[in-house]
């Protein structure tokens, strides 16, 4: 009885440690739990036959039939209650219901303003940048990875910083300084953040950190070992307060189909570690649904669409997504994994896309034929070839009522030189600019000459104005003339062509006028509709 209770107590204090080091997850749904039992009576027959000098106990011939016995489970069995062989409909329907929708009802029209040129790759560079301007910082400190998310109705990137290694980490107990923002439509717009309402901000509990600030040993010590965690975001909320969000997970097929059910929030400053399911969790929270769950779940609908056989014999119906995700925000600030949806086979063309809501999982499909991601970055290289100018993955918009990817193109230093909207329905329609007002009109201008015919409702900030014009001239740029013209009324400059309004041409200094134009903070305003009231 002695030895028995001197071998059990020695296992579950060796399992006790590859657990704070390992920390597996402590469910009947993971693997890891049967592992952990092989380990008890593997270690545990282990002890007994040295504690019995050789000799096979009793105990040690149970302990390793045990042992056996689950080798051959964790084969077998994941095998039959988790195969796609068996369970195809259920990996189909673990995406939920997809809805059929309307791209123009559901993703408002966003102003120029708006348009995110900033990838994650940039910020990064900008980062870094921001950084080096304090060596002492840098020095014990790098930055981790960026998460877009929105602030305060305005997207950013948000990294936090980290430990560089062991050593800095122990020389720096009390946490890192911070975080930095980057704005991801105004690449001058970076910011270190280490002070919120004139208190330090350090980040304590964070991935690179050891032992009790090892942001999964913490959460994992407060309770949350049994279920999965994954996709470790730093977000922050109105207030600039960082904190860590984490998606909690379960496997629904067996020992897979891997599905979100709620999110950890961690106090990155003082570590208070709070649980949510997904409906209550805070409203500043962009990402509940990690992208690679979402991804993994929207092939699965459209692979397994006729059971597993036609998956990998005909594939007659079968439908993937394509290369490459990104997230996108629609009306009221929700924010969607937006991924193409393409036939098998097929490559440079989609049969429509899909939007995901980050948060509740929401799918709806679009059924818009046009061109893949990877398409539409060719097509704008191409018009820029001689440059050698390499696109960014493009982030969808609805722009003008139209689904429109929108990419920057960047030279070799790895510098925004120009932008590019290119059409999802016919990536020939692309318009290129050195600015994302110039880019926007040249895109404006494609789609006039392809015979679209453009709504001021689909312009988001649209307003309008009458007065008497105080000076007007033209100018011909890439065999298009432009008009501008500014009023008595307003000191902004107004601009178009003639395809917005045949009077153009015809009107001059004097002439009453009535303007319809999208709001913004640029000095020289576009023109949506023109009416020269001295004309009959």
């Amino acid at each position: 009885m002695k030895n028995y209770i001197k071998i059990y107590s020695i296992t579950l204090l060796i399992l006790a440690i590859y657990c704070f080091i390992k920390l597996p997850v402590l469910s009947l749904d993971f693997l890891s739990s049967i592992y952990i039992l092989m380990m008890f009576f593997g270690i545990s027959g282990f002890l007994d036959a040295i504690f019995n000098m050789g000799q096979t106990s009793k105990l040690t011939k149970r302990s390793f039939s045990l042992v056996g016995i689950l080798v051959v489970y964790s084969i077998v069995v994941p095998f039959i209650v988790s195969t796609p062989i068996f369970h195809a409909k259920e990996y189909r329907n673990l995406i939920g219901e997809v809805k059929e929708s309307n791209f123009s009802k559901d993703v408002s029209p966003v102003s120029v303003e708006e348009i995110r040129l900033v990838d994650e790759e940039m910020a990064q560079r900008l980062g870094d940048k921001k950084l080096g301007e304090i060596p002492a910082l840098g020095s014990v400190s790098k930055i981790g990875k960026f998460h877009i998310q929105s602030v305060k109705g305005e997207l950013y990137w948000v990294a936090p910083l980290v430990h560089r290694d062991f050593i800095k980490w122990i020389t720096s107990l009390d946490g890192t300084n911070g975080y930095i923002m980057v704005s991801a439509s105004n690449p001058q717009d970076v910011r270190l953040v280490n002070e919120i309402d004139n208190k330090p901000v350090k980040i304590v509990y964070q991935p690179e950190a050891y032992f009790l600030q090892d942001l999964k040993r913490h959460m994992y010590i407060n309770g949350i070992f049994d279920v999965g965690i994954t996709d470790f975001t730093l977000e922050i909320d109105d207030r600039g307060k960082p904190y860590w969000v984490s998606t909690l997970y379960e496997n629904t097929i067996g020992y897979s189909g891997s599905n979100a059910i709620g999110v950890a929030v961690v106090d990155a400053q003082t570590g208070e570690v709070k649980r949510y399911s997904i409906k209550d969790a805070p409203k500043w929270i962009d990402r509940i649904q990690p992208m690679d769950f979402v991804i993994n779940q929207i092939n699965n609908w459209g692979i397994y669409v006729k059971g597993f056989l036609n998956s990998i014999i005909s594939e007659e119906g079968v439908l993937v997504a394509t290369e490459g995700t990104s997230l996108v925000y629609g009306k009221d600030g929700k924010s969607y994994w937006y991924t193409g949806i393409t036939s098998s086979g097929s490559d440079e063309s989609t049969i429509g896309f899909m939007l995901v809501d980050t948060r509740t999982k929401e799918a709806k499909l679009y059924k818009q034929p046009g061109a893949t991601e990877l398409s539409a970055m060719t097509s704008a290289e191409g018009k820029v070839q001689e440059k050698d100018y390499k696109a960014t993955f493009p982030v969808m918009y609805n722009i003008l009522g139209k689904p429109t990817y929108v990419s920057s193109l960047k030279d070799k230093a790895g510098l925004v030189k120009m932008v590019a909207f290119i059409s999802v329905e016919d990536y020939s329609i692309l318009g290129l600019g050195e600015t994302k007002e110039e880019a926007f009109r040249n895109y404006k201008e494609a789609l006039y000459s392809k015979g679209n015919d453009i709504k001021i409702e689909e312009y988001k900030n649209s307003k309008e104005i009458e007065g008497t014009i105080a000076r007007i001239s033209s100018d011909v740029k890439d065999g298009n003339t432009f008009y501008y013209l500014t009023l008595d009324t307003n000191e902004k400059i107004f601009i178009s062509t003639s395809k917005v309004s045949d009077e153009l041409p015809l009107t001059i200094t004097g002439d009453k006028v009535k303007i319809s134009y999208e709001e913004s903070e640029n000095k020289v305003l576009e023109m949506i509709e023109f009416d020269n009231l001295n004309i009959n």
